[in-house]
């Protein structure tokens, strides 16, 4: 049960590695799991950032539906969530606990609240090795292996930029990785 687990968040996680590293590896070159882990935070980063900077200021009120979250609350989520998650691989609590994601915030105040996160959570992903990543913590009553809630974090962002990018498409802004991909050279020439 442990290693399907264990397998299954390894591929989950490279299947959000970006693209330029799912390509063929140069002959020699070594994938780790602490490097796929961490080049996929980076990337997933960059792009709800990005995606944030995108949303004009009167849209971060804007919700497809009644029933869904909006734009906002969407980046206030993933800001404090990755507070909590970076607070049990510190060992220590989240700095943002008391905060609410409902607490209504100017497009600045969200901007910012989401670097500070990525600010917070940087040394303590960005620096992981494949050892560091089996150490087991404290999460809750349980305990767990460091690497899985890094994981974890990068599933969350991507599963909320995912989210973001719809929002951004129904707003006509194209979301930041296909701008990307439109502006980069074609392969080849």
């Amino acid at each position: 049960m442990k290693l399907t687990f264990a397998l299954t968040a390894v591929f989950t996680t490279m299947s959000v590695v970006p693209a330029s590293l799912q390509s063929p590896p140069a002959t020699g070159l070594k994938m780790t799991l602490s490097g796929a882990t961490i080049s996929t935070y980076t990337f997933i980063q960059r792009n709800v950032l990005e995606a944030a900077e995108l949303m004009p200021e009167a849209d971060y009120v804007f919700k497809p539906t009644p029933e869904t979250r909006p734009f906002g609350q969407l980046i206030s989520h993933l800001a404090l969530s990755q507070f909590n998650t970076c607070s049990l691989l510190q060992g220590s609590p989240s700095p943002k606990a008391a905060e609410k994601e409902e607490t209504p915030r100017s497009k600045a105040a969200l901007v910012a609240l989401l670097k500070e996160s990525a600010a917070f959570c940087n040394p303590l992903v960005t620096t992981m090795t494949d050892e560091g990543m089996l150490q087991l913590i404290k999460v809750g009553p349980n305990e767990g292996p460091r690497g899985l809630l890094a994981i974890g974090l990068n599933i969350h962002g991507n599963e909320m930029y995912g989210t973001i990018a719809v929002y951004l498409r129904l707003k006509g802004i194209v979301p930041p990785t296909t701008a990307r991909e439109k502006s980069a050279p074609a392969k080849g020439n």
